[in-house]
């Protein structure tokens, strides 16, 4: 299961030019509000119609305007959660659900396995109007699953909902992630969000692709700040759950910048796991600190030095080597003062200190068992 697209659409003053291709798991199209991102998923979903462009999923071709192609929505086998469920109130979960099998053709398939997946079993004799903003989008992601799409689009399914109720549904979303085995395209101007599910990344800014690839890569690039958000900054590191403390309340880590200790986490030992760590969260030492309360120092050396607006420095630390043959990264952000005391260039040893509770669950994403 693939994604194509490559298209150039024009409307009013904006014009819209993205080429990518993406499979199985999650790619988030992040961007800031006004970047494209809404009209490039109702481009692919076939409710815009571009100028010039080629769409193709699972080696369908949706769209080819060179060809004269274009399929309707109704024939090109996508769901699409919008930010609101938009459930149809005078029925009970069950037959929202049900409209959706009705949309593939009534077929049997999937009904249990979507309410399992999605936690729907207690809801499924309630209307609509009795759900919190969560079960909603809950039931509108299984109703768009029951239609048995080739790609699902996810239009920031999560930008009505407080912070309780993001929390209540990302692990659904992390589950249909590592679950499902076609391309779910999410959109998202939040950072948080796009580091805990997605697999790849789509930066857009101004209708232009701006850079793609996975979300370690576009994490350690200090030249995308600017465009990812100043106050989010921080990187991305692969890690393995090796055990917990229950006398502290702990996990321990190893990672290839170093053995972590964060808050403990409902996992097994050997999961593999994301971890962000912002960037505001690091302190920088010239040697190894002492009498400290903070448990976590990597070692690494000055890759990239940064100089934003007003008084602050973004440091990259390359601290190991990654699963990928690419470097570890970590970054700081400190301020210029801070860098001409230490006298930071590039090649230069640092210690960097990491506040265990600075790591808590929101920024680790669970990506199953060790790889065979």
């Amino acid at each position: 299961m693939s994604l194509e697209v490559d298209i150039r659409h024009r409307q009013g003053d904006f014009t819209l030019e993205a080429q990518f291709e993406c499979g199985p798991g999650v790619t988030a199209l992040f961007g800031r509000s006004g970047a494209g991102k809404t009209t490039l998923v109702n481009l692919i979903a076939g409710l815009l119609r571009p100028q010039q462009g080629r769409i193709v999923v699972a080696g369908r071709v949706l769209l080819d305007t060179a060809q004269r192609i274009f399929l309707p929505p109704h024939k090109r086998r996508i769901g699409y959660v919008f930010q609101e469920a938009r459930l149809l109130p005078h029925l009970d979960v069950r037959r929202n659900l049900l409209y959706g099998r009705w949309l593939n053709g009534g077929g049997n398939d999937g009904f249990e396995h979507t309410v399992a997946l999605l936690g729907l079993e207690d809801l499924l004799q309630r209307r609509p109007g009795t759900l919190s903003g969560g079960e909603k989008q809950r039931v509108a992601i299984g109703r768009a699953l029951l239609a048995r799409p080739s790609l699902l689009l996810l239009d920031e399914p999560l930008a009505s909902l407080d912070a309780a109720r993001k929390e209540e549904i990302l692990p659904y979303l992390e589950r249909l992630r590592d679950e499902l085995h076609i391309p779910i395209v999410h959109v998202s101007h939040a950072l948080p969000e796009v580091t805990r599910l997605a697999t790849h990344v789509v930066l857009l800014s101004q209708g232009r692709v701006e850079a793609v690839g996975s979300v370690a890569e576009l994490a350690a690039r200090l030249d995308l700040y600017p465009l990812t958000g100043r106050y989010e900054a921080g990187a991305v590191l692969a890690a393995e759950l090796l055990a917990h403390d229950d006398a502290h309340g702990l996990s321990e880590l190893h990672s290839p910048a170093g053995r972590l200790l964060v808050p403990q986490l409902d996992l097994p030992p050997g999961a593999r796991l994301n971890i962000r760590i912002r960037a505001r969260d690091v302190t920088l030492f010239l040697a190894p600190p002492e009498g400290s309360s903070a448990l976590n120092v990597l070692c690494g050396r000055v890759s990239e030095i940064a100089r934003r607006d007003g008084a602050a420095v973004d440091v990259k630390l390359d601290c190991g080597t990654a699963p990928d043959g690419k470097a570890a990264v970590i970054i700081a952000r400190i301020t210029a003062l801070s860098a001409e005391r230490l006298g930071l260039v590039p090649g230069m040893q640092l210690y960097a200190a990491i506040k265990t509770v600075a790591m808590d669950r929101r920024g680790i994403t669970g990506l199953g068992p060790p790889a065979l």
